[in-house]
C-alpha cells in the first residue's frame, strides 16, 4: 500500500483581522478561539448563508479576507452579542462583523438600513421615517386626547412635549407615531401609574439608530449628538431609550 506525503501550505496572513484587532479593546480576543462552537450554538443567524460565528472567525484567522469582506452573512448577524456572552474566551465576533460592514461601500449596503440611516440624518427629530417635529407633536397630542376621553381612568394621563427640567427624556421608535400610534400608549400608562416625571422632545425623539447597523461611525455619532443635545437643552437628568 503506497503512501503519499501531504504538504500543508503556509497560512495566509489576515490583514483585515490584524487591522480590526488594532481597533478593538484587547484586540477583541480574536486570537483566543478554542473552536468549541459555543458561539454558534446560541446564534440566531447560525446556518444562514451556510455560515455561523465560529466559521466566520476561523475564516478571518485563516486569512480569507476576501471571502469574509464580501460575505452577506455580515448583514444577517444581529450583533446581539449573545456569542460573546457564551464564549469562554469572550471573543468579540460582533466587533469583527461591525468592521466587515464598515468596509462595504455605502451603495452596496442593504438599501433599507442604509436608507434609514441617511433619512435620520436629514432632520433634528432623527426619525428614520423622516417625520418632522410638527407631525410628531400632532400625533402625540391627538392620541393622548383620544385615550383620555375613551378611558376615564386615564383622563389625567399626560404625554408632555418639551417639558423643561423633567426627570426623564423619553425616546420613541420612529415607526410607531407614523404607522402604529396606539403602540405608544402602554408606556405612557406605565409612566403615569408610577408618577414618573417625563417628557418627549420634539427634537431628537426617535429612539433607533440605523447608522449603527450600517457601521457608519460618522452618522452614528451625529445622531447621538443631536439626541444628547435635545436632552441637555431641556435639562433632563435621565435619557430613556426604548430601543
Amino acid at each position: 500500500m503506497s503512501s503519499e506525503t501531504i504538504k500543508f501550505k503556509g497560512l495566509k496572513q489576515s490583514i483585515f483581522k490584524d487591522k480590526v484587532m488594532e481597533i478593538l479593546p484587547d484586540g477583541g480576543n480574536l486570537n483566543l478561539c478554542l473552536t468549541c462552537g459555543a458561539c454558534s450554538s446560541g446564534c440566531p443567524a447560525t446556518g444562514l448563508a451556510d455560515m455561523d460565528p465560529r466559521k466566520f472567525l476561523r475564516m478571518a484567522s485563516l486569512g480569507m479576507d476576501e471571502e469574509i469582506l464580501n460575505s452577506e452573512w455580515a448583514w444577517m448577524c444581529t450583533m446581539c452579542t449573545r456569542c460573546v456572552y457564551l464564549c469562554p474566551m469572550k471573543i468579540d465576533i460582533p466587533g469583527l462583523v461591525f468592521n466587515v460592514r464598515r468596509s462595504w461601500p455605502k451603495d452596496k449596503q442593504p438599501k433599507g438600513i442604509r436608507g434609514s440611516c441617511e433619512v435620520a440624518q436629514k432632520n433634528d427629530t432623527c426619525s428614520a421615517m423622516g417625520t418632522p417635529e410638527e407631525d410628531f407633536q400632532f400625533v402625540v397630542e391627538d392620541v393622548l386626547e383620544e385615550y383620555q376621553e375613551a378611558q376615564p381612568e386615564f383622563r389625567k394621563m399626560q404625554a408632555p412635549l418639551n417639558k423643561e427640567g423633567a426627570m426623564y427624556f423619553l425616546n420613541q421608535n420612529s415607526r410607531e407615531p407614523v404607522t402604529e400610534p396606539d403602540e405608544m400608549v402602554p408606556l405612557w400608562k406605565i409612566l403615569h401609574s408610577v408618577g414618573a416625571d417625563w417628557t418627549y422632545g420634539t427634537k431628537g425623539w426617535a429612539a433607533e439608530n440605523y447608522c449603527l447597523f450600517c457601521a457608519d461611525l460618522e452618522g452614528w455619532e451625529h445622531i447621538v449628538r443631536v439626541k444628547a443635545k435635545a436632552v441637555d437643552d431641556l435639562g433632563c437628568k435621565y435619557w430613556l431609550n426604548t430601543e
